[in-house]
């Protein structure tokens, strides 16, 4: 189990998910920080070295990486119920928000709600910078692993998108190889995962089977449900890293066949930006909104499971097998490696996006700093600095 060995039941994996969906801002690099401050950090459920590890493996592996986590930590506690209820927990608040978006749309404009969002995005500056402080100080102690995270900087900063990302990870292990055999690698909290081997060879053969023979079913039976529910599957199959790098996919899944008007698509973008919890669940939105049925609820429900299905099959089928993999010698040099370059990918993405789209002037810098040292020296939570920095963004917006 975790650093604690506790057993959860679902209802309490679920509603410490349910807060974290509820108060989870900025998109999956700051969910990475959320997730590090609560399990980390307050509930020591898994040390930085296992977190980061885990985190790791999810950016190598297709679908939303910081719901693939939660999803991770979950099934560490109650096996696939405990994966399934903080998978529902952290998804369904935003979920059900977008739904409403979609439903209500005409409501939620205004100079009011435009300073309440970007409130939002100043303070996933702070959130990940105060994660990007804490793991950098645990996980690149020395000069070989600072090489590496600047390394996996520089990469992520030359090659665009998440083939930067898988490439930084790479060059970190084989980096660790080289330059960290000699490190030791303290294990205070590793997670262990009830899944069997032939559960997991099933979760991997029904990811491959529903990807490849999917739009052929869809096809044969002339389903106008199954090709929607294919195109956020496999929207959700093919994307590395999560996040914004899925909204080109569904662009060219349900616009450019004319499921959803270019609109409408940029319309549920836009409101993504205005709740917490994973960016994935756009696809409520985007399901509710199609041109014709299914949509409205169903639709949503649809889009919903599909878009999140691949990830959570794929990483049911990995992790038994990446748990008995990492305690080798060779591998724990590669993972203090892959680690390093953690750290790295999360200082470039706290530049970009975070920084150049939430930052413009001194009095968002200034929120932005306020918010970093109430988290890291104060250490009020992240739901009472996230209602604060809103409330001051909207303040400063009416003084203009």
């Amino acid at each position: 189990m975790g650093g604690t060995g506790k057993q959860h039941s679902g209802w309490e994996i679920f509603g410490i998910f349910l807060r974290l969906g509820l108060t989870s801002f900025g998109g999956p690099i700051a969910h990475l920080g959320y997730f590090r401050d609560e399990f980390v950090v307050r509930r020591q459920w898994l040390d930085e070295h296992a977190y980061a590890g885990l985190v790791g493996l999810c950016q190598f592996l297709p679908g939303p990486a910081s719901s693939q986590v939660g999803f991770a930590l979950g099934l560490s506690r109650r096996g696939l119920a405990g994966g399934l209820a903080a998978w529902l927990g952290f998804t369904l608040p935003s979920a059900v928000l977008l739904f409403a978006f979609a439903t209500l749309s005409a409501a939620f404009t205004g100079a009011a709600a435009d300073a309440a969002i970007h409130g939002l995005k100043i303070v996933a500056v702070a959130v990940v910078a105060q994660a990007l402080w804490g793991m950098a100080r645990s996980l690149t102690p020395d000069l070989q692993r600072i090489a590496i995270a600047a390394a996996a900087a520089l990469t992520v900063s030359l090659l665009a998108g998440s083939f930067g990302q898988i490439a930084a990870i790479a060059l970190g292990a084989a980096a660790g190889l080289i330059l960290c055999r000699g490190i030791a690698l303290p294990r205070r909290g590793s997670l262990s995962f009830t899944i069997s081997r032939p559960v997991a060879m099933a979760a991997l053969g029904a990811f491959f089977l529903i990807l490849l023979a999917g739009p052929l079913l869809a096809l044969l039976l002339r389903s106008h449900t199954l090709a929607v529910f294919n195109a956020f599957y496999r929207s959700g199959a093919l994307v590395f890293g999560g996040g914004h790098v899925v909204l080109p996919l569904l662009s060219d899944a349900l616009v450019r066949p004319g499921l959803i008007s270019p609109a409408s698509f940029l319309a549920g973008y836009g409101a993504a930006q205005a709740v917490p919890g994973p960016l994935f669940t756009v696809s409520a939105y985007l399901g509710t909104m199609l041109n014709g049925p299914p949509n409205g609820a169903l639709g949503a429900a649809i889009a919903l499971v599909a878009i999140f299905l691949p990830g959570m099959l794929i990483m049911t089928g990995t992790l038994p097998f990446w748990e008995g993999l990492r305690s080798r010698p060779g591998l724990q040099a590669a993972m203090r490696g892959i680690n390093a370059s953690v750290v790295g990918i999360l200082a470039t993405a706290l530049y970009t996006p975070l920084w150049t789209s939430a930052i413009d002037g001194v009095r968002d810098m200034a929120l932005a700093v306020a918010g970093f040292v109430l988290l890291t020296l104060a250490k009020l939570p992240p739901w009472l600095v996230v209602a604060g920095t809103v409330a001051a963004s909207i303040a400063l917006a009416q003084m203009r």
